[in-house]
């Protein structure tokens, strides 16, 4: 299975690609889409058609992507909302699978720990995927994310009970344009 995780940005983007079969996971590639101050709009082109030349160059069946926090700052999470819609739209047009994860939920899977810091994180991503040199933290978070659809997929399986979508209700199941 190849899985794309995506940790949202309006900003930067960041992107990991995993294949992954039992307990077996390797690195397929990793980046961030990096956005200047261009007006939204512009900005959410950007993302849908980076992320659009991400998928049909490595041809991922499913995406992974967080959910959105509740922000003090409104403005800051409307666009956050905005770059998230418009990953899910890629997806949705690739005919992606699409599963929805908690901050506390990868954090849990990958380190051990929900409230572990973007920096175990980090590190704990580079182990598992035996990556060396520096990894940017948006594209560690994002191959946490596929990890983390994996790794609860893997166990769901394991003990009999299908895949993670059934145990997560805030979980997102696309295919071919429609909402399952």
């Amino acid at each position: 299975m190849r899985i794309l995780g995506v940790d949202p940005g309006s900003r930067i983007m960041g992107y990991g690609i995993i294949d992954a079969e039992k307990q077996t996971v390797s690195h397929v590639t990793s980046g961030c889409i990096r956005l200047k101050s261009e007006p939204l709009p512009q900005r959410l082109k950007i993302i849908f058609q980076q992320l659009e030349f991400v998928i049909q160059a490595y041809q991922p069946q499913q995406l992974s992507i967080e959910q959105v926090f509740v922000s003090k700052n409104v403005d800051a999470a409307l666009k956050l909302g905005h770059a998230r819609g418009t990953a899910i739209c890629v997806a949705v047009l690739s005919d992606l699978e699409i599963f929805e994860y908690t901050p506390r939920q990868i954090k849990q899977a990958v380190v051990g720990k929900g409230s572990a810091d973007k920096l175990q994180v980090q590190h704990m991503v580079k182990i598992l995927l035996n990556l060396t040199g520096k990894l940017q933290v948006d594209t560690s978070d994002a191959l946490a994310i596929a990890l983390t659809h994996h790794y609860l997929n893997h166990t769901a399986n394991m003990i009999g009970m299908g895949s993670a979508n059934s145990n997560y209700p805030h979980t997102l199941k696309v295919r071919g344009g429609r909402l399952r």
